[in-house]
């Protein structure tokens, strides 16, 4: 079996490269400007843009399963919807035009729009993006889907490699000082080894299941644990005051903060994901109490260069 791989250099790629290189598949891994560190030896590499439909051609020849990891997040409208949703409609135009067999894509659960969200299922409610990443994003998704393919959506990803969920965790420490309203919000986190294994288990099952799926682990974390294991790992003042969502929002916004990103802690975010877990016969890890330790010295050396957040 040949499993092409996209956005192989970046945070998530490069952990389903890994995760896959054990098995006996063959990998082609699509680089576009970075280099793939760590690649294994044995693995095919060749170099396309999304966003020039004549550099794919050929691409997919061979192969058995494409999982599409690339993706353009930012502000650029015209960028994002010539990688995410333009880029992913060639791909898989060429994808099908080769006979790939299965389409597995990574999304993210931002495509919902503004929570709050409470032990929400696949198919409960429509997506309703609102920022220009999640809406080609959703496009993106909508072709993979119309071709019988697989969607994941994971809500916030940590580890190391990651230059957002962590840093901004340790931002509103510092910024707020506080948690929000009891620090009650539960939030649906998933370590990004688990997630690239979760990956793999879409890929190479042996029973396809086509359709939307969130990524995350069962148990959702509260505010309050996710704040209180992140300063003890890495060094941060102990938080103890808490204060009504309407006062943290008037701090956080005093000190340059975004409304939506204090939301996306201080509110709901809790994804139902069993159907992931129950389908792929796949079974999460230990959760986030237990298995951020071994990611913690990563992060505090990110936060000796840089402020807290700014990465974010």
């Amino acid at each position: 079996m040949r499993v092409l791989i996209t956005g192989a250099s970046g945070f998530i790629g490069r952990r389903v490269v890994q995760a896959m290189a054990a098995d006996t598949c063959r990998l082609r891994l699509l680089a576009h400007t970075r280099a793939l560190e760590d690649a294994p030896s044995d693995v095919e590499t060749t170099h396309a843009d999304l966003t020039d439909p004549a550099s794919l051609r050929g691409l997919c020849d061979d192969v058995d399963v494409l999982v599409h990891c690339a993706a353009h997040i930012g502000e650029d409208p015209e960028l994002c919807e010539a990688v995410n949703s333009q880029g992913t409609k060639s791909l898989v135009s060429e994808a099908q035009s080769a006979g790939v067999g299965r389409l597995v894509y990574l999304s993210t659960a931002a495509v919902y729009g503004e929570g709050p969200f409470t032990e929400l299922r696949e198919g409960a409610i429509s997506p309703r993006p609102v920022s220009v990443t999640s809406s080609t994003r959703l496009a993106a998704e909508n072709v993979v889907l119309a071709n019988g393919g697989t969607v994941l959506r994971p809500h916030l990803v940590y580890g190391a490699g990651d230059r957002w969920v962590i840093p901004a965790t340790a931002w509103i420490a510092s910024t707020i000082k506080a948690t929000v309203d009891g620090g009650r919000a539960r939030l649906s986190l998933i370590d990004v080894d688990d997630l690239a294994h979760a990956i793999r288990a879409c890929a190479l099952s042996p029973k396809p299941h086509s359709g939307v799926y969130h990524a995350a682990h069962p148990r959702p974390v509260p505010l309050k644990e996710l704040l209180d294991i992140v300063t003890s790992h890495l060094g941060l003042p102990r938080i103890d005051e808490d204060l009504p969502y309407d006062q943290a929002l008037e701090r956080f916004t005093a000190q340059g903060g975004r409304r939506r990103h204090l939301d996306m802690m201080a509110r709901d975010h809790w994804f139902d994901s069993a159907r992931l877990w129950s389908d792929f016969a796949h079974v999460p890890g230990a959760g986030f109490a237990e298995q951020f330790g071994r990611h913690a010295a990563w992060y505090r050396d990110q936060l000796k260069h840089s402020a807290p957040g700014k990465t974010a």
